[in-house]
């Protein structure tokens, strides 16, 4: 293909697509660029390996420190495990992409996007995603599509597309909208307090853009005289299909309409009727058909099962709507909340149940050298607030390898993460680092959002001081042709078998995170806005059960929690407080037991979990650091004497001399009469010569200031 530019203006900001340049063999490429953001992204498709019953879509998403002209760190010098970002963005084309690929196709796919050039002011997520659509057009891969992405930032009272990141960080909200001909397919955000309305009319309003690039697209590829390919599914043979259907319809339609509230009393009739077929079929003799096709495809009962299964339960919402366990539409499950079920050893701790999803959340305080480092691409260098979300299998009943946390894993904590930071203080009124783990004991549905509600529970059982408390809900959807019913704090069941996992957190005055997700290939603003409304009590009514169980931070921590002082210093004197080799700051460390972390600015923070060693810590730099003057007073101790006087340590590595004239108030033979060395006495500054000497006086100390000066301060 020859090589092929075409540009796109976007808001006022142009995007550029570059076709045909790079990566010949791969199914299609394409170069797309915003500013001095470039991010190459190609979509390739292989034949179908045997026996794969789902659709074997790979999505990576690569990041490169030459991307910004660094190198990078560690031993290896190059990049190694990818950083929490990148399998954001991972997720984030992986979640609009996948609905629309035929769900019958079983050929093996892989999009990988790479950041090959960042100019720190356009994200490269969106790009991605929009790259992605481009690239599997051109790989002529059977798509719903096109399909693109744009973010919608809040700055004042404007909404604006694809914003830097210092716009980003300065607004509002920042919403990530993707979709299709078809509607909005996914939605991504973070926000401080934004209400519902607003919140619609950001999704409207980057849909309207999406449109205007899938418009784009299509010119693209009418221009290279590339036709979206459209290829039939597969023929199946309808008689297994019609013999499982004529023994469990009627089975699992009763099963369906118990209204069974136990999940596990409900799922273990389902599993006793589709193993009475599997019987009934092993049953039929070996040349029957029914029996040669289960053979053929062990999987087979399984999926019809499954179809089946599904068809009666969305009937049973869309036509009588009523849900499988009995509740109406936007009704909430049973809600309980506890604090403290944890020793203090943990700094917090909180317990939410939803039904029968149970997450326990504990939260630990950091000091700010806990702060986590970020090696990335992106402009934040330092995380004060982490929350890991853990989903271990015997939360779902089941048995498998514990390995190190998923995509999936790593989504979910982000955006509870996200739901809770604008809540959290700013570091100068809380200056700790904050870790929730959110460990999901029993999962039926919305374990996100019970991370949410844990979290809020463990941070105020901490003594954190949140702004509001967050809560969170999931919203699910049932469409069936015109039919729509939008489902409250969905279970398992209704995200399974689902078309919508809507996810909505926030305070009682708007919302902090969104997260929405579909099985189908779009969605219009109507029904968005029907979910998003809908959440709101829900959220509300469980916000309330939280708030019976704690309704505002402790106002005191764990005793096992550290203590944090701060003080503020000239950042020339940095290296002083630092010493030779560290040798001052580990002495310090040595003789308090204290951590002490120095900021870039001169904040120094001094923790220790006993708050007389923090004390005592502070006290020392502040006398290093201290600028000193005639008048002032300390309590020192004599390090030597000499004929003439005694020289004393005012503060580490500060000495000065108090002549023998001024060691009392009456004539003193012998400095060793009034002092020895190792003596604490109290002293005032008499004179800064020019040279920096610190002449000192025993003499003119008022009572108050001495008294100052033995309880650990002084007094000028």
């Amino acid at each position: 293909m020859s090589e092929v530019i075409k540009s796109i203006s976007v808001d006022g900001r142009e995007i550029k697509l570059t076709i045909g340049r790079f990566a010949p063999q791969a199914g299609g490429c394409v170069l797309i660029e915003s500013g001095e953001t470039s991010v190459l992204v190609t979509a390739t498709r292989s034949s179908g390996r045997e026996g794969i019953d789902f659709l074997p879509l790979l999505v990576d998403y690569e990041e490169r420190l030459y991307a910004a002209g660094r190198v990078p760190g560690g031993f290896l010098r190059r990049e190694g495990r990818p950083p929490e970002k990148a399998t954001l963005t991972c997720r984030l084309i992986d979640r609009p992409m996948r609905p629309l690929f035929p769900n019958w196709l079983r050929d093996d796919l892989q999009i990988v996007a790479t950041t090959i050039s960042m100019d720190e002011q356009v994200p490269p997520d969106v790009l991605a995603v929009t790259g992605a659509s481009v690239a599997t057009l051109l790989a002529k891969i059977p798509f719903k599509g096109p399909m693109a992405a744009v973010r919608v930032g809040l700055v004042g009272d404007d909404f604006i597309i694809n914003p830097t990141y210092e716009e980003i960080s300065e607004g509002e909200l920042d919403l990530v909208v993707a979709g299709s001909p078809d509607g909005v397919i996914m939605v991504e955000a973070g926000a401080n307090e934004v209400a519902e309305q607003d919140m619609i009319e950001a999704i409207d309003f980057g849909y309207e853009v999406v449109c205007d690039l899938i418009k784009a697209q299509k010119e693209l590829i009418a221009e290279l005289g590339i036709e979206q390919v459209e290829e039939a599914a597969p023929e199946t043979d309808p008689t297994l299909e019609n013999f499982v259907q004529e023994r469990v319809t009627d089975p699992v339609k009763e099963v369906l309409a118990r209204f069974e509230k136990d999940k596990n009393v409900r799922d273990a009739a389902l599993d006793e009727i589709k193993e009475s077929v599997k019987v009934a079929i092993d049953e039929l003799p070996e040349t029957d058909p029914v029996q040669v096709a289960a053979v053929e495809n062990p999987k087979a009962i399984g999926k019809v099962f499954k179809s089946i299964t599904k068809t009666l339960m969305r009937r049973q919402v869309v036509e009588d709507k009523v849900r499988v366990d009995g509740r109406k539409l936007d009704e909430v499950r049973p809600i309980s909340c506890n604090v403290g079920v944890l020793p203090q050893r943990v700094h917090g701790s909180g317990l939410f149940n939803r039904g029968l999803t149970q997450v326990l959340s504990i939260a630990t305080l950091g000091t700010p050298g806990d702060a986590q480092e970020m090696d990335d691409l992106h402009p934040d260098s330092q995380k004060r607030y982490l929350h890991h979300y853990n989903f271990p299998p015997y939360s779902v009943g089941e048995t498998r390898p514990m390995r190190s946390p998923g995509r999936r894993e790593v989504g979910h904590g982000a955006l509870a993460e996200r739901a809770l930071l604008p809540m959290l203080p700013s570091k100068e009124e809380f200056p700790y680092v904050l870790r929730v783990v959110s460990e999901v004991l029993s999962s039926n549905g919305s374990t996100s959002m019970g991370s949410v509600c844990g979290s809020t529970l463990s941070l105020m059982d901490a003594g954190v001081p949140l702004a509001k408390p967050v809560s969170g809900a999931a919203m699910g959807l049932i469409k069936e042709g015109d039919e729509v019913r939008v489902l409250t704090d969905i279970q398992g069941i209704e995200d399974f078998l689902g078309d919508m996992d809507f996810k909505v957190a926030g305070t009682a005055d708007g919302i902090t995170a969104l997260q929405m997700d579909m099985k189908i290939t779009g969605l219009s603003m109507k029904v968005i806005a029907e979910a998003i409304h809908q959440a709101k009590p829900a959220r509300l009514h469980i916000l309330d059960k939280m708030l019976a169980t704690i309704d505002s931070p402790r106002k005191t921590m764990s005793p096992y929690a550290p203590r944090l002082l701060t003080i503020k210093i000239d950042p020339e004197q940095i290296g002083m407080i630092i010493g030779p080799g560290g040798k001052t700051i580990k002495g310090i460390t040595e003789e308090t037991g204290a951590k002490i972390d120095i900021e870039d600015d001169g904040r120094v923070t001094i923790s220790a979990v006993d708050e007389k060693a923090a004390s005592r810590a502070r006290q020392i730099i502040a006398g290093m650091t201290r600028k000193l003057a005639a008048g002032d007073v300390f309590l020192g101790k004599v390090t030597r004497i000499i004929p003439i006087g005694a020289f004393v340590e005012i503060a580490p590595s500060k000495e000065g001399m108090i002549h023998i004239s001024q060691l009392a108030d009456y004539r003193v033979g012998k400095v060793e009469d009034e002092v020895t060395v190792g003596d604490e006495v109290v002293v005032k500054i008499r004179e800064l010569d020019n040279r920096g000497r610190i002449n000192l006086t025993r003499l003119g100390i008022h009572p108050e200031e001495a008294a100052a000066a033995r309880a650990g301060g002084s007094e000028s």
